[in-house]
């Protein structure tokens, strides 16, 4: 009765699993077990985090120690801080969490010669957004690594396929886009371009499947991907209105939390990614698809960057901030400020005549 089909149900789910694994690990070759990641900042990091706890050998790289060395305290402290909440939920022992710490970590290995990543299966790279810098990276590591290494860019809205092209390996080339931070958002786009091979596409979906937690998308080289693409247009709008005066910044932002069930609106979320890089990305889409008319850059927004107003991380912009938390509008907080102002230089005005 219910009991046999409960059985049958989970033996299957058990087969499936297990011809999941032998697809992703055999059917495609031999599965990713070295990875090399260049640039060890915001997103490098936290990607070569995530394979060193997949159980993969990681190779991180700097061209300069001081950046190579910020970049292995991040990963030791994020570590040490995932665990730690772990133990303090009582979901893992200390002593546990000491040895996964060290296992993690024990899997990652650091270097500023790039020639330290030549024999690596997979090849990230999170350095800056600028096409001019990629491509050249790009030329190199192409003369540089293995043939039958795979090529992988974490750009959130950079071409994939000028990169391929200019690696000399296009059809083993594809994109990996992490969210910040890598080892808390479980999502990664995979970006295939027309020459992506179908054993590239299905070895780099296999991969990012392994990693802690992740769910993996995939799509075309399309602008923005589908994260992006989606959501950067939407803030755009959003400024738009700002510009217009259709609405106020903080109704904007109430309305899509309550309204569409957004986790902050996208006024403020632009505030936290960084207007700067708000404004780099619709810049550069404007400029390679000029006839796309979402693709704008909202007065406001402009303004902003060119005061150096950046939100989150200069701690001003459409919004004021104490660290990572917003304290309000910033436009509304300086106004209150000056009334403040105005109405104590009153108070003390007819105090002492």
């Amino acid at each position: 009765g219910d009991e046999m089909v409960v059985t049958g149900v989970a033996r299957a789910v058990q087969v499936v699993r297990r011809a999941r694994v032998r697809f992703f690990s055999t059917s495609q070759g031999p599965a990713v077990q070295t990875v090399g990641v260049v640039g060890l900042g915001l997103m490098g990091h936290g990607i070569a985090q995530s394979a060193a706890a997949a159980g993969m050998q990681v190779t991180g790289v700097e061209r300069e120690y001081a950046a190579l060395e910020a970049g292995q305290d991040r990963i030791e402290t994020s570590v040490k801080k995932l665990l730690a909440k772990q133990v303090s939920k009582g979901k893992l022992a200390q002593e546990a969490a000491d040895v996964e710490s060290a296992r993690v970590l024990g899997n990652l290995r650091y270097d500023t010669d790039i020639s330290a990543i030549q024999d690596c299966d997979l090849v990230i790279e999170a350095i800056v957004e600028d096409m001019a810098i990629k491509v050249p990276f790009w030329q190199q590591l192409g003369a540089l690594c293995k043939p039958e290494a795979i090529f992988a860019s974490n750009t959130s809205s950079l071409a994939i396929t000028a990169q391929a092209e200019a690696s000399g390996r296009a059809d083993r080339f594809v994109g990996l886009h992490f969210f910040n931070p890598v080892q808390l958002m479980r999502l990664v786009e995979v970006i295939a371009t027309e020459h992506t091979s179908d054993h590239t596409f299905a070895v780099a979906k296999a991969w990012a499947a392994r990693l802690p937690d992740k769910v993996v998308v995939s799509c075309k080289d399309t602008p923005g991907f589908i994260v992006n693409r989606l959501l950067v247009p939407a803030i755009a709008q959003a400024l738009a209105m700002v510009d217009r005066g259709d609405a106020s910044i903080e109704d904007i932002d109430v309305a899509m939390k309550l309204g569409a069930g957004h986790p902050m609106g996208p006024v403020l979320l632009a505030d936290y990614v960084g207007l700067d890089t708000t404004r780099s990305i619709l810049g550069g889409w404007v400029v390679n698809f000029a006839d796309e008319p979402a693709f704008f850059v909202p007065k406001c927004l402009e303004a902003k960057v060119k005061a150096g107003h950046l939100g989150r991380k200069s701690g001003r912009g459409f919004y004021l901030w104490d660290g990572d938390k917003p304290l309000g509008v910033a436009a509304l907080l300086l106004i209150c400020a000056l009334r403040a102002h105005a109405h104590d230089l009153s108070h003390r005005a007819a105090r002492d005549p």
